[in-house]
């Protein structure tokens, strides 16, 4: 299945605003630090533990092909690769 690629992509400190072709978005910086799909996360997650404090902020986005965006924040996390399809899911 292929991903739609968002028409505009927006970031600052506190969210990433996503026009779709349906509608737009915007996702919180701490949703999206929580919704990291690394393995560090992803084991983190599993222990229980929460992945960043509330004061968490984007720093910079990087598309990654065209298929997804990576994600760096301020706690220093860059490992995170958000494919369009996850970001569509989390748009909802």
């Amino acid at each position: 299945m292929n991903a739609t690629v968002p028409l505009a992509v927006d970031l600052s400190p506190r969210r990433l605003r996503l026009q779709w072709p349906e509608g737009s978005a915007e996702l919180p910086a701490t949703a999206l630090r929580a919704a990291c799909r690394c393995g560090p996360c992803r084991a983190r997650a599993l222990r229980g533990e929460p992945a960043a404090d509330d004061a968490v902020e984007l720093i910079h986005a990087e598309p990654v092909g065209r298929y997804a965006l990576q994600l760096i924040f301020s706690d220093g996390h860059d490992r995170g690769i958000y494919p369009w399809t996850l970001l569509q899911a989390l748009s909802v």
